[in-house]
């Protein structure tokens, strides 16, 4: 009779929590209609304060159509999670853009128009299973203007960065504007007459690509102004530059302008000036630098030397037939080595430097030094002059004695800064000369090779049926059309952060394992010591006893075998109760999140529920009277 009511009253307490559920359920999406609140520990369902921005200054609208193989992805479960947050994280687009954008959630079924559609935009299915399905997880997103930008695949390793992918692609359709990119360069980027071959080769690749994605103009080194309207200047190799250009980039910077700048210490794609002047030669491989521009920001440059590092260090052949030998300052970055808490860098698996130099931040700086490439700590410079005519890649091995220091290949550099000039070069007339960086600072990337860029570090050509093929090897061009996109962006865009991953562990419960698996260690630590103390002694034992005595345990003997198994069976209790003290741990700590969970966070929404109607009633009331 005593269970039957147990049961009873168990039976009647699951009902009434289910109806006070479904109450508050109801309550709470009446009164509390449009309210909502991030009680996650990162804030994953909060929009970045720069991504609110880009969405309340939306100037076109905005469509996005979200392809999700919904039934072929069943069977994936924490695939669907991340989906479901990315999708709940562009609901939120669509929230705060206030009807600028509409999202459309498409389900490629196989066969049909829809996944048609999604292999004419492009977008790449993922196989699953064994059966021929295909997953497709993309998004496309267009403007009035018909021209759509395109995430082929929302990868869940990459879910810190959505957010800024969204907003980026939003931001690009919202302002349909090509932007402008000086170029000065003193390396032959773009095509030059060879009258060796007597030929025209085509242009670097990585100037094919900055030329697809903006409007480069090319700029003279030898100019003595910048052209209005620029976004974004790239130098590359400036060692020829005149007082008034560098006192023109001075002022474009402390105005706002961004700059990506490539200086060398030795450039080995500089072949001298006119091939055909005897003398080119002896100035190939010249070294740049923006000298008093560096100073003023608030950075150290050495162009008399070479970083070399045995970590990073690249195996080269120097003929048929020859075994490969390691180039100290030939350098393949992997990914500890690149920075992967910036958007633009996260996520690369290689760049390939050569003959490096490295940069540094001033004792004294007023700007903030971030590097994005850097050394291993098995790393020291290396004298310039000896990489001129270097013939066998291991003379760089005389002497050479790593410092443990990393070196910074590349680095960002933000924040307040002074001009280099105090006042205007000869020959300059300037009655509005900027001498302090605005309120929101510089924003300059520099780069110490130029070498980076060249096609042989990063990408392979290949003629696939009459068609030149570029594939890469590196991810020197990513980094360069990552970094000039962010550039390019609002401040709002380069200030989002990268998110938090929605995995969140279970720190709690780890901490109680982590203590108990140390409680373990030092058991198994005290039964080693015990036994190895143990086995001595029977050794001991052993070696006093006579010949006949081998097969028999003496009475002393007996008694040291059983202490030992006392012993024994005592550890084994402790193992046993440190187990049982963490699993009754875990069950408190559950029971005590089930409370949580079931009764007090209802309660709590009843509470919140009811002082907001009731002071939505007194507003309304005062409004009436």
């Amino acid at each position: 009779m005593k269970n039957r009511k147990h049961t009873l009253f168990s039976a009647g307490t699951l009902v009434l929590l289910a109806v006070l559920f479904i109450a508050l359920s109801i309550v709470s999406s009446v009164l509390l209609k449009g309210v909502r609140m991030d009680l996650t520990q990162n804030g994953l369902y909060t929009l970045d304060e720069g991504t609110r921005d880009i969405l309340d200054n939306m100037d076109e609208p905005v469509n996005l159509y979200l392809y999700f193989s919904e039934d072929v992805s069943r069977e994936l479960p924490q695939f669907r999670s991340y989906a479901r947050w990315a999708d709940e994280l562009l609901q939120e687009f669509v929230d705060r853009s206030q009807g600028k954008i509409h999202l459309y959630h498409i389900n490629p079924v196989a066969f049909s128009p829809e996944e048609d559609q999604a292999a004419q935009y492009g977008l790449q299915s993922a196989p699953v299973g064994n059966a021929g399905d295909v997953l497709y997880f993309g998004l496309v997103g267009t403007n009035p203007l018909d021209v759509p930008q395109i995430i082929p695949f929302l990868h869940p390793d990459k879910e810190k960065f959505l957010e800024y992918d969204l907003a980026k692609m939003v931001s690009s359709l919202s302002h349909p504007t090509e932007l402008k990119v000086g170029l000065i360069s003193e390396l032959p980027l773009l095509p030059q007459f060879d009258p060796v071959s007597q030929n025209m080769p085509e242009s670097w690749v990585i100037y094919q690509q900055l030329d697809q994605l903006f409007d480069v103009e090319n700029i003279p080194s030898g100019s003595a102004v910048l052209p209005d309207g620029l976004e974004l200047l790239v130098l590359i190799h400036p060692k020829d530059l005149s007082q008034s250009m560098l006192y023109q980039i001075d002022q474009y910077v402390l105005r706002g302008g961004k700059v990506m700048a490539f200086m060398d210490p030795f450039a080995e794609a500089d072949t001298g000036g006119d091939p055909n002047d005897p003398s080119a030669r002896m100035k190939a491989g010249g070294s740049s630098t923006l000298g008093p521009l560096l100073t003023a920001w608030g950075v150290k440059f050495d162009p008399s030397r070479v970083v070399g590092d045995r970590n990073y260090a690249l195996q080269v052949t120097l003929g048929a037939g020859q075994p490969p030998m390691r180039h100290l300052g030939i350098l393949s970055v992997k990914q500890d080595g690149i920075n992967q808490s910036d958007v633009a860098s996260a996520d690369l698996k290689v760049l390939n430097f050569s003959s490096s130099g490295w940069l540094a931040p001033e004792e004294n700086a007023t700007t903030a030094f971030e590097p994005l490439v850097y050394s291993s700590n098995a790393a020291a410079p290396i004298d310039v002059n000896r990489f001129r005519f270097l013939r066998n890649p291991q003379e760089l091995e005389e002497g050479f004695e790593p410092t443990g220091d990393e070196y910074a290949l590349a680095a960002r550099v933000t924040g307040q800064a002074k001009s280099a000039f105090d006042v205007p070069p000869a020959g300059v007339t300037d009655d509005d000369q900027q001498m302090q960086s605005e309120a929101a600072g510089i924003n300059v990337v520099l780069f110490a090779d130029t070498d980076i860029l060249t096609d042989r570090l990063w990408v392979q050509k290949q003629n696939f049926l009459g068609q030149a093929v570029v594939n890469s090897f590196s991810d020197n061009g990513t980094l360069v059309a990552n970094l000039a996109d962010q550039l390019l962006g609002s401040s709002d865009l380069i200030s989002i952060r990268a998110r938090s991953s929605t995995a969140s562990p279970f720190s709690t419960v780890e901490a109680l394992r982590l203590s108990a698996e140390s409680q373990f260690r030092d058991t198994e630590k005290n039964l080693q010591d015990k036994l190895a103390e143990t086995e001595q002694n029977l050794s001991s034992i052993q070696t006093s006893r006579q010949d006949g005595e081998l097969t028999v345990l003496n009475a002393e003997q007996q008694e040291e075998v059983q202490r030992f198994l006392d012993q024994k069976v005592t550890i084994r209790n402790e193992l046993r109760q440190v187990q049982h003290d963490l699993t009754q741990e875990i069950k408190a700590l559950g029971m005590r999140l089930k409370l949580i969970n079931i009764v007090l966070v209802p309660v709590l929404i009843m509470v919140v529920a009811l002082l907001f109607g009731q002071y939505r009633r007194k507003r309304r009331a005062g409004g009436h009277s």
